[in-house]
């Protein structure tokens, strides 16, 4: 089944340079990028973007990890476009990602993990929109 999905290539990526080669090891996978933008979140935006870990311990810390610098923000499609991203982005603490993973070959922690990946239909429906509203301005 072909969907969409949202993909953000986070600070420590952008910083460590690595957004050409994550976005060509995508496109390997079969991604194809419907809309891309960099942007820096300011910090009631990533509260927003991240609401449904409010009550979290680590909200605060991911709130100011996100806002620490630029990300790349994705719109990609292909078939089971969510899943195959979370598969191929890898678990979340690196040390326990797959060979080959995103996450493995990218990240240095659990909360620098590289790049956020939406995690179902409904989550990819509201990121999408959050950070690519439809006919409006860019949200940055």
């Amino acid at each position: 089944m072909r969907e969409k999905t949202l993909a953000i290539l986070k600070p420590d990526a952008v910083k460590a340079k690595h957004v050409g080669e994550i976005i060509a090891f995508l496109e390997t996978e079969g991604f194809v990028i419907l809309d891309l933008k960099m942007i820096r979140m300011e910090k009631e935006q990533a509260e927003g973007f991240y609401a449904v870990h409010r009550e979290r311990h680590f909200f605060s810390s991911l709130i100011r990890f996100m806002t620490s610098g630029p990300v790349v923000a994705m719109v990609m499609e292909r078939d089971n476009a969510i899943s195959h991203l979370r598969q191929v982005m890898g678990s979340t603490d690196p040390a326990q990602a797959g060979e080959g993973s995103i996450r493995r070959r990218f990240a240095t922690s659990v909360e620098k993990n590289a790049i956020h990946g939406s995690d179902s239909a409904d989550s990819a429906a509201f990121e999408i929109g959050f950070l690519f509203p439809a006919g409006g301005p860019p949200a940055n």
